[in-house]
């Protein structure tokens, strides 16, 4: 995840929002101006199927976003569900079949072309990342890769948000308070991973409960919440 691309990604992100406070939109529009697509949208979701709109470039995405929280059909739901991109270039000849309800009010909108990334860690959903176009037309190869690193970012980003703590680096920086930093290093022995993705790991797990972040660090350093089975999942 923490990849040279994500980072130039964040980077160009947070210039957009020094305050850190429209990180999520700088990044949607980041995501216009690197990929030919016509507009992005960033949504949360859970078990339960989406949760809320986080970003929208454009009144067709927020429309795109919409649909599919109201009627809990469309790419970002089955991206959600299966942990895979949903990508769909041409929405008039393969929308109608499997997403009746959404079709319609999509295509009505102008979009033409929908491709989906889901916003995980492990089994948690965080996310979705929708690109859409107003013309059908694949993806390349190459856009392909950006939008995966866009996906990255954009899973950063929205457990940052939800820890409180803006994103300046390709990982979460490590939250200010003693026990998220000791906290984190028990999570890091007991999974088996590096700090950096210890500290995904915890905030990942504090976003599906949900829970403050400190909160959850106290818990995993009294015991009461062990990281083990993450490695004897792997």
């Amino acid at each position: 995840m923490a990849s040279t691309r994500v980072a130039e990604i964040l980077r160009a992100a947070w210039a957009g929002s020094p305050d850190g406070t429209g990180l999520p939109a700088s990044l949607a529009a980041a995501c216009v101006r690197s990929l030919s697509v016509t507009g992005v949208g960033l949504a949360l979701m859970t078990d339960d199927g989406p949760a809320g709109i986080v970003a929208a470039t454009d009144g067709a995405a927020r429309e795109l976003e919409e649909l599919q929280f109201t009627l809990g059909e469309g790419p970002c739901v089955d991206a959600s569900g299966t942990g895979r991109p949903v990508l769909q270039p041409d929405l008039a000849a393969t929308a109608p079949l499997r997403w009746p309800a959404f079709a319609g009010g999509a295509l009505e909108a102008g979009v033409r072309a929908v491709f989906a990334f889901p916003l995980r860690v492990g089994a948690i959903r965080v996310g979705v990342l929708d690109l859409y176009r107003d013309r059908a037309g694949p993806l390349s190869a190459d856009e392909l890769t950006e939008a995966l690193s866009f996906a990255d970012a954009a899973t950063l980003v929205l457990l940052d948000a939800q820890a409180g703590s803006p994103v300046l680096v390709p990982v979460p920086v490590l939250d200010d308070r003693a026990e998220v930093h000791q906290a984190t290093g028990v999570v890091s022995v007991q999974a088996a991973v590096g700090l950096a993705e210890a500290l995904v790991l915890l905030r990942a797990r504090a976003f599906a409960d949900p829970q403050p972040l400190g909160d959850l660090a106290r818990k995993v350093l009294a015991g009461t919440v062990d990281f083990r089975e993450v490695s004897d999942s792997g």
